[in-house]
């Protein structure tokens, strides 16, 4: 009896050591309250007709006519932030991280798989219709400068729905790469559960590709007046040819793509030493990607993205010699006042992609002299993500919705003007402006947002006029939902 009692305690004692191993602490969030909302707030970001299932009330149908003006079907997809603009750039740049999110923890997601797959269904059926006609890509819906001058719900918008294109006259490299990747990332997402539309979405990659390759330039000349400063690319479109070659690479498995990579990699900025990743520089995240297909598919001739990427994931380690990466007094992560939180939330999520990389491969990293583990890049990652949920010098959360403190007055007009349904008359371009300047908490709660965040000194004004820190953006939610996914499973809540 006594060793059998011996041995329950040793099983029980066993236990309770893988158990600390994976949850190495007590969960001080509800990550997955958190994944549900940054889910969630996609559906207060739609453009075009609502379905009937919409969980975000206050908001109602716009942009109907979207694309008429040059007598296209350009209905539907995200708008980017605060506005009511359709940029094609980050709106890609969104469902490539989002599918990417899907594609490493999707497995974790549970019940809220299908609310992911959805969001991303949402933006690749309008990047389908942006690029309906071989090399040409309607890469954005409405007038950014005359938007900005007006404070107006997406229903009652009257501004001019201007619709803009690259072609082969009039190139745009980087946008033209970077939706092939979100068509390639997106047709892994549905390719077991809809065989048909991801064959859809990888044709149409291809194709699109070929065009972003063969047409070179960036569209930021063509297009300057419109997309400058709002999503100019600064990186040039080498960064986005490598990454949408990654992207179909890893969907087609085609030596096609494999020889692409290897003949123009270091011409296309493999070698190059990012340490931002963002809808605007991708070097990062291609070389995160393609060392995955070295570590775990054993492709030989990827090697060199093993060193690129161990090279950026250490420039994020703090306390390393490597270390490139400035933080905050309260332990944030920090690359600029604008939108600061959208570096937080791309640097966390390949921070986890790449522990999952190297513990697969049972590797540590090695930033300079200093043993870097896995169980460590998902500690630094787990920090972040704790500090954006509340762990933090104000003891706020920087997602709306979450937690009981949280932003009231962020930089969005659907949020901070009346509903449809509480003021059913239009309110105009100039008249939204009294409700902008109020110092009144916004009526309606954009749930999931994650806004831009405090400064580098942790400091957070919560006022509607600062877009620097109050407005929230669809890409920088995108990686957050992988990231929020591995920690409500690493912690038992799903």
């Amino acid at each position: 009896m006594a060793s059998h009692l011996f041995l329950l305690i040793l099983t029980i004692l066993a236990s309770t050591t893988v158990s600390t191993f994976r949850h190495h602490h007590i969960a001080t969030h509800n990550y997955k309250d958190a994944l549900t909302k940054s889910i969630l707030f996609y559906e207060g970001q739609r453009s075009g007709r609502l379905p009937p299932n919409q969980r975000m009330t206050w908001r109602r149908n716009s942009g109907l006519s979207d694309g008429s003006a040059m007598h296209v079907d350009l209905v539907g997809g995200y708008y980017d932030a605060g506005d009511n603009i359709k940029f094609g750039f980050p709106m890609a740049f969104t469902t490539t991280m989002l599918s990417w999110s899907v594609l490493e923890f999707g497995g974790k997601m549970k019940s809220e798989l299908g609310n992911a797959k959805t969001a991303i269904r949402w933006a690749t059926d309008y990047l389908l219709k942006a690029t309906a006609k071989p090399d040409t890509i309607y890469v954005q819906v409405g007038d950014a400068n005359k938007d900005h001058v007006c404070w107006e719900r997406p229903e009652d918008m009257d501004t001019a729905r201007t619709v803009l294109k690259i072609d082969r006259n009039n190139p745009g490299t980087e946008v033209a790469a970077e939706t092939a990747a979100a068509l390639a990332a997106a047709s892994l997402v549905f390719r077991k559960s809809d065989p048909k539309y991801s064959k859809i979405l990888l044709r149409r990659a291809i194709r699109v590709f070929a065009f972003a390759d063969k047409y070179r330039g960036t569209y930021s000349d063509g297009l300057k007046s419109f997309v400058c400063p709002f999503y100019c690319s600064y990186s040039g479109y080498q960064d986005e040819l490598l990454w949408g070659a990654a992207w179909l690479q890893k969907a087609t498995r085609s030596r096609t793509y494999l020889s692409y990579i290897q003949t123009n990699g270091q011409t296309l900025g493999a070698n190059e030493n990012d340490n931002t990743f963002s809808w605007d520089n991708k070097h990062a995240g291609a070389k995160i990607l393609l060392s995955k297909a070295f570590l775990l598919q054993k492709v030989q001739s990827l090697h060199d993205y093993k060193g690129h990427a161990d090279s950026f994931i250490c420039s994020l380690v703090p306390g390393a010699s490597s270390c490139q990466t400035q933080y905050t007094p309260g332990g944030l992560l920090f690359k600029m006042d604008d939108s600061n939180m959208q570096y937080v939330t791309s640097s966390t999520f390949l921070l986890v992609t790449y522990a999952k990389y190297l513990t697969k491969s049972h590797m540590n990293l090695n930033c300079g002299g200093t043993i870097v583990t896995p169980r460590r890049l998902r500690t630094i990652a787990k920090k972040q993500v704790d500090y954006i949920l509340g762990d933090n010098p104000l003891k706020m959360s920087f997602m709306v919705g979450y937690g009981p403190r949280f932003p009231q007055r962020i930089h969005h007009r659907g949020a901070s003007l009346p509903s449809i349904s509480s003021h059913p008359a239009k309110i105009d371009c100039g008249s939204g402006f009294s409700f902008m300047h109020t110092e009144n908490p916004n009526p309606n709660i954009l749930v999931g947002a994650v806004v831009g965040g405090p400064d580098e000194h942790d400091h957070y004004t919560d006022e509607r006029t600062d877009y620097f820190q109050a407005e929230p953006a669809t890409y920088t939610n995108a990686p957050l939902v992988g990231t929020l996914a591995y920690l409500a499973h690493a912690y038992g809540q799903i």
